[in-house]
């Protein structure tokens, strides 16, 4: 049965995955090659952990009892040592990713299960760089995935049921509902959002509307909790053309090109809210929506 579970990367979805598996009981080593990135996801992971106290979300036992369930290492080899299941969490790199699973597959238990957050990149293709490739599979959480109910779960080429089965029930534990997906380039979600994403980036782009008409319609008629241009900055519009890159390149289809407008703005920086900037500008602690004056009329 799992119970210790490794996390590599300490970025927003990597905290957000700690902390979910500390909140439900499980012994968590979160990994990063930065002592400062995983000090500041236990920050980030404290801070969150309060707002559920505060919401009456959770117990002040259970925050406490998650706290003390993190551990962090800058080393996988150390990290993953007594792992049942590793939970890759680092950028959208495919060799980035490869090398890590090479990694996290020499130094982990023979019986540990190993998974990828990743959107879009192959499974099969990870699994290949292990000689447990039948041990492999995507998990895909979402963003924010303390909030977020849903998880992708990917079957590689070599996926064997009992793995499947074993991610299908621990998401479960976790409160989160599973939807099991085959790989192809995109899965699921992104294979459908990002065509979304990125046809309202080409409506801006060749005039049809601005960009709050566009996220207005999107709210209000297709009663979306924020339009698909708020979405992109939301996701960082770095990921968004990284995962249409996967979808054109995998499918050889030119429906997912990404637009021009996308790949300038990434080009130039403005990638969203991590940047400050992207087709609205972020200010600290300031909620309203303010389009960016290169979108403004």
């Amino acid at each position: 049965m799992i119970q210790n579970v490794s996390v590599i990367g300490a970025g927003t979805m990597g905290n957000g995955i700690a902390h979910v598996f500390a909140q439900h009981g499980f012994k968590v080593q979160l990994i990063d090659v930065s002592q400062a990135q995983l000090d500041k996801a236990i920050a980030t992971i404290g801070k969150n952990l309060a707002r559920q106290v505060q919401k009456g979300s959770i117990t002040e036992t259970i925050q406490a009892n998650a706290l003390a369930s993190i551990s962090t290492n800058t080393s996988i080899a150390e990290g993953v040592a007594g792992a049942d299941l590793v939970v890759e969490a680092a950028t959208e790199n495919t060799a980035l990713k490869l090398e890590i699973f090479k990694q996290a597959d020499a130094a982990a238990p023979a019986a540990a299960i190993l998974a990828s957050n990743t959107s879009s990149i192959s499974i099969t293709k990870i699994a290949a760089a292990t000689k447990r490739p039948e041990k492999v599979i995507g998990m895909h959480f979402m963003n924010p995935v303390p909030v977020m109910q849903l998880v992708e779960i990917i079957n590689g080429y070599a996926t064997s049921a009992d793995v499947t089965d074993s991610i299908q029930a621990l998401s479960v534990r976790l409160g989160k509902t599973p939807c099991v997906v085959n790989d192809y380039p995109g899965f699921i979600a992104n294979r459908i959002l990002m065509p979304m994403i990125n046809e309202a980036i080409y409506s801006l782009y060749e005039g049809v509307a601005g960009v709050l008409e566009i996220d207005t319609v999107m709210k209000l008629g297709m009663a979306h909790p924020m339009g698909p241009l708020q979405l992109a900055d939301f996701i960082g519009l770095d990921v968004c053309l990284s995962i249409l890159l996967v979808l054109h390149n995998g499918f050889g289809n030119p429906k997912y090109a990404p637009c021009p407008l996308l790949v300038n703005m990434v080009a130039a920086g403005k990638l969203g809210i991590k940047t400050g900037e992207g087709f609205y500008v972020y200010t600290a602690g300031s909620k309203d929506l303010v389009v960016s004056p290169r979108f403004r009329k």
